[in-house]
C-alpha cells in the first residue's frame, strides 16, 4: 500500500532527526510515565521489544521490571515461519544477541506461554487517536497480537511526535489498548 510506505518514510525521517541526547531524555520521560501506570504496576510478566537506536530506549523498562521482580520477555523472530516467539530474558548483556536484520533478540530460550503475559509493550512508527498503529510493514506484531490465548494489555510506546491524526490501517492491523509517549498516556476503547 503506497500510502503506508509514504507515511513510514516520513516518520523514519522525523525519528532520525532526534539527537541522541534528546532521545535519551525523552526515553527517560516515557519510561517514567509507563512505570507509573496501573497496567505496568500490576503486571507480573512484561513483554517488550528491544529498541533500535531510533526508538524509545526499552532497556530502562527491562531494568525497572527486574527491579520490581517482574519477568521480562522479548520477541524472537522466526523469519521462516513469519512469526514472533516470546522468550524470557534475565540480562541485557548475556541473554541478548544481534539476530537477523540487525535486530536484538534473545540468545536462546524456551517459548513462554502467550496466555501468561500481562503487558505487551509494542513498537511502531506512528499511532493515532483510535489506537491504530503503523508498524514497519512485515506484520509480525499484528499476527502475534491476534493469538487466541492472548489476554494482555497491549501498549504502544513512542515519542509524542509519532502520535499523528490518523495512520493508514486495514483489517489485519491490531489496535492498541493504550499508548505511552514521553509526554502523555492515552487509553483507547476497543472497537471505537
Amino acid at each position: 500500500m503506497p500510502i503506508k510506505k509514504e507515511f513510514r518514510n516520513k516518520l523514519r525521517q522525523m525519528l532520525a532527526a532526534i539527537s541522541p541526547e534528546e532521545r535519551h531524555d525523552r526515553s527517560l520521560a516515557a519510561t517514567k510515565l509507563l512505570v507509573e501506570q496501573r497496567e505496568f504496576v500490576k503486571a507480573q510478566v512484561v513483554m517488550l521489544f528491544l529498541s533500535t537506536p531510533q526508538e524509545v530506549d526499552t532497556n530502562l523498562i527491562a531494568l525497572r521490571s527486574w527491579a520490581d521482580h517482574k519477568r521480562v520477555l522479548v520477541p524472537k523472530v522466526s523469519w521462516e515461519q513469519r512469526r514472533m516467539i516470546p522468550i524470557e530474558i534475565r540480562s541485557l548483556d548475556t541473554d541478548v544477541r544481534v539476530g537477523g536484520m540487525g535486530i536484538r533478540e534473545p540468545a536462546d530460550g524456551m517459548p513462554f506461554p502467550v496466555g501468561d503475559i500481562d503487558l505487551i509493550i509494542v513498537p511502531g512508527l506512528g499511532f493515532d487517536a483510535r489506537g491504530n498503529r503503523l508498524g514497519r510493514g512485515r506484520g509480525f506484531y499484528d499476527r502475534f497480537l491476534m493469538h487466541p490465548d492472548l489476554h494482555a494489555t497491549v501498549c504502544g510506546l513512542a515519542f509524542e511526535q509519532q502520535f499523528v491524526g490518523t495512520v493508514p490501517h486495514d483489517e489485519t492491523d491490531v489496535r492498541m489498548g493504550m499508548l505511552v509517549t514521553d509526554e502523555k498516556v492515552r487509553r483507547f476503547k476497543s472497537g471505537s
